[in-house]
């Protein structure tokens, strides 16, 4: 009976730490493809004061891993890349023009873009992570996912500012 319990154990053992081995390979993977930073941002309307509501397409060879990544990419988008408008909607400039910030302020920006970072503070999904059909598209070997989020861009701006990373509104364009 003895013999039975501890194989029992060691079965459940090795599949414990098989399954804790693919989670940390599938997270390592997802990071990876954040440091790329692979995504588009479509304006999507005017939300309220001092939101942007966009639909941030994110790819990766996992659907789940372009959904989870969005939230970081619509940030990063904010801060870096900015978004173009639409008929109804306008367009807007990135937080810095500054190509170097994200390297000059490496310190900053890897622990506020690390899982569960400072920058969950300032987005949320407005879709509650669901992902219309029209919106899951297979790209070659990849998915490429957009996911609808609201980014809270006054607060965004007003923490960076306050941490030294880019210059007040008053002080001229970083």
């Amino acid at each position: 009976m003895k013999d039975i319990l501890k194989k029992t154990v060691i079965v459940f053992l090795m599949i414990f730490g098989f399954t804790l081995s693919s989670t940390a390979q599938a997270k390592k993977k997802a990071d990876k493809a954040t440091e790329e930073w692979r995504y588009e941002i479509d304006a999507v309307q005017t939300g309220t004061q001092g939101n942007y509501l966009i639909k941030v397409w994110s790819y990766s060879k996992k659907p789940e891993v372009a959904i989870d990544q969005a939230k970081k990419n619509a940030v990063h988008g904010i801060i870096f890349k900015g978004f173009t408008g639409t008929q109804s909607v306008p367009g807007q400039k990135p937080l810095t023009n500054n190509v170097n910030l994200e390297v000059e302020k490496e310190d900053f920006f890897k622990p506020f873009f690390a899982d569960g970072g400072k920058y969950m503070k300032f987005v949320s999904m407005s879709t509650d992570g669901a992902v219309a059909a029209e919106d899951r598209m297979k790209v070659g070997k990849e998915y490429k996912i957009g996911v609808i989020v609201s980014v809270n861009v006054a607060n965004l701006r007003k923490d960076l500012e306050e941490a030294g990373i880019i210059k007040s509104l008053g002080a001229g364009f970083n």
